[in-house]
C-alpha cells in the first residue's frame, strides 16, 4: 500500500461509524476473550509465529469474531478475504480461491479466507470449501453463532480448530465505551461526550453484551447532543433511552434486583399465582435479562417445586428453553409465558427435592456405594464366577412386571428416600409403591410440603 492509498483508507475510516472506526488492530487492543488469546494461550501462540491452523469462531454477536479475525490476517500478513454466508454462493467463492492461487503464486502471500455465519452455508457449499482447507491454498477461518457441531459439517470441523468466544462481560462493555469516548482520533474525544452513569449503566444493560450495539447508539446519542456553555456534549438516561429504543426500567442482572426479581417470579408460581408469575417474567423481559437464564430457572422449578405431582411440568418447561433456543426473542417470550402460566396453575410438590436431599446427605456421610453382587453385569466368565450376576430377578419375568429383591446397598437396605405427597400424579405414585414395597411404605402418611 502507498502513501495516497494509507491516506485514502485513513479518511474512509473516518467516514465509518463508530463501531467500525473502534475495531482495534492488535490483541493489546482487543477486549475480552483472554481464555484464548492471553498471554501463552494456544491460539495467541499460533498468531504470534505465523503457524495457524483453520479455524471456527463460535460465540454471540457482538463478542469479536469479525474483528479477531481481522487482527489474525493483519498479525500474519495475510491478505484477507472476506464473505458473508447470507449472500455468497460458490461463484463468489471459486473467484477467492482462485485469486488466492494467484496471489500465493506470484507473490507467495498467504490468504485467509473468513466465511461470516457460516452455520448458514448448505452442505455442498460447505463441502467446496475443503478441497483448499485441506491443500493450503487458503487459511479458513468460519464464524458463528449457533454450536457448530451442529451446524458445520463433519469433515470441514474435523479439520479446523474451534474456539470458543464468550460474551462481553459489563466490565468488557464499560471499557470499550470509556475507550470510544476517549480516543480522539477515531472516537468521540473531539466530541468532548459525558456519558452520565445511569446512562452508561441502562447502555451496557439494554445492549446485552454487543459491543456493536451499545457503540452505535452511544454514537447516536452524541451527534443528537448539543454542547453546553463549557462545550461539553453530557448525555443523560433518556437521551441513551431514545437511541437505544428501550426503557429503561428498574433492574440490575448483576445486583440486588435481579435476584429480588427472579425470586419474586420463583415465589410467585410455588403460590400458583399465574399473573404475578407473568408479571415477573415480563419485568425480566423488558429490562434485558436473558432469556435463557429465565428458562433454566423455570426447568429448575419443574422439578424442584412441582416433581411428580405432574411429570408434565418438565416437559413443558423444557419445550420452552428449546423454543427460545429456536425461535429466539421477542417471539420466544411466548413460550416462557405458556410455561409460566402451566406452572403456576400445576398441582405443588416438593417431595422429589427432599429425597435427593437425603441421597445427597447419606453420600456426603460416607454411605457405602458397593453395588451388590447381583446387580453386576457378567461380562466375563471370570466375573460370573465370583458371582456376578448371580440370583439376580428379572422383573418382566413375574407376575406385574415386579419383583422384590435388594437393589440398595447392604448397608442401606430398608432406606427409604423418597416419600411421594397426596398432590396430583404423585397420589397415584405413592399408592403403587406402598403395592411393591409395603415394608418401606407402611407410613402410609404423605410427605409434607416444607418451607423455605
Amino acid at each position: 500500500m502507498d502513501l495516497f492509498e494509507h491516506h485514502f483508507e485513513q479518511e474512509k475510516k473516518k467516514d465509518e461509524p463508530l463501531a467500525a472506526r473502534m475495531r482495534p488492530a492488535t490483541l493489546e487492543d482487543f477486549v475480552g476473550q483472554e481464555h484464548i488469546i492471553g498471554p501463552g494461550r494456544v491460539l495467541r501462540k499460533a498468531i504470534e509465529t505465523g503457524q495457524l491452523p483453520s479455524m471456527i469462531l463460535w460465540g454471540p454477536p457482538g463478542s469479536g469474531k469479525t474483528t479477531l479475525a481481522y487482527i489474525i490476517a493483519r498479525m500474519t500478513k495475510s491478505h484477507f478475504d472476506a464473505l458473508s454466508a447470507v449472500t455468497a454462493g460458490v461463484a463468489d467463492l471459486r473467484r477467492v480461491i482462485q485469486d488466492a492461487k494467484e496471489r500465493r503464486k506470484l507473490y507467495g502471500h498467504k490468504t485467509i479466507l473468513f466465511i461470516d455465519e457460516i452455520h448458514r452455508f448448505n452442505k455442498s457449499q460447505q463441502d467446496a470449501v475443503l478441497p483448499f482447507v485441506e491443500d493450503g491454498t487458503v487459511t479458513f477461518i468460519g464464524a458463528t453463532t449457533e454450536n457448530p457441531s451442529f451446524e458445520v459439517n463433519s469433515p470441514l470441523l474435523s479439520r479446523c480448530r474451534v474456539f470458543v468466544l464468550n460474551a462481553l462481560s459489563d466490565g468488557d462493555m464499560r471499557r470499550i465505551i470509556a475507550r470510544a469516548l476517549h480516543d480522539k482520533e477515531y472516537g468521540l474525544g473531539e466530541m468532548n461526550v459525558v456519558l452520565e452513569e445511569a446512562a452508561t449503566n441502562h447502555l451496557v444493560t439494554m445492549a446485552d453484551h454487543d459491543a456493536r450495539i451499545a457503540l452505535t447508539a452511544l454514537e447516536l446519542a452524541a451527534m443528537n447532543t448539543a454542547p453546553d456553555a463549557e462545550g461539553a456534549r453530557r448525555i443523560a438516561l433518556e437521551t441513551i433511552e431514545d437511541a437505544i429504543q428501550r426503557r429503561a426500567l428498574r433492574y440490575d442482572r448483576a445486583a440486588d434486583r435481579h435476584y429480588d426479581v427472579i425470586s419474586a417470579l420463583h415465589k410467585s408460581l410455588r403460590g400458583s399465582d399465574p399473573d404475578a408469575g407473568l408479571y415477573w417474567l415480563a419485568v425480566m423481559i423488558e429490562a434485558g435479562e436473558d432469556p435463557l437464564y429465565i428458562a433454566r430457572r423455570l426447568v429448575r422449578f419443574a422439578s424442584e417445586d412441582v416433581g411428580m405431582a405432574d411429570p408434565q411440568a418438565l416437559v413443558v418447561a423444557m419445550a420452552a428453553q428449546q423454543a427460545v433456543h429456536f425461535i429466539g426473542m421477542p417471539e420466544g417470550s411466548l413460550a416462557l409465558a405458556q410455561a409460566v402460566v402451566y406452572l403456576a396453575q400445576a398441582p405443588k410438590s416438593n417431595s422429589l427435592y427432599a429425597a435427593y436431599s437425603k441421597v445427597q446427605e447419606e453420600i456426603r456421610k460416607g454411605a457405602s456405594d458397593v453395588v451388590p453382587l447381583h446387580l453386576r453385569n457378567p461380562i466375563t466368565g471370570l466375573m460370573k464366577g465370583i458371582g456376578y450376576g448371580k440370583d439376580y430377578k428379572y422383573a418382566h419375568n413375574f407376575p406385574g412386571h415386579f419383583v422384590e429383591q435388594q437393589n440398595l446397598p447392604e448397608s442401606l437396605q430398608g432406606k427409604r428416600f423418597y416419600t411421594p405427597s397426596d398432590q396430583g400424579f404423585e397420589k397415584q405414585v405413592l399408592e403403587r409403591l406402598k403395592s411393591w414395597w409395603p415394608l418401606r411404605y407402611k407410613d402410609d402418611s404423605p410427605q409434607k410440603e416444607g418451607t423455605e
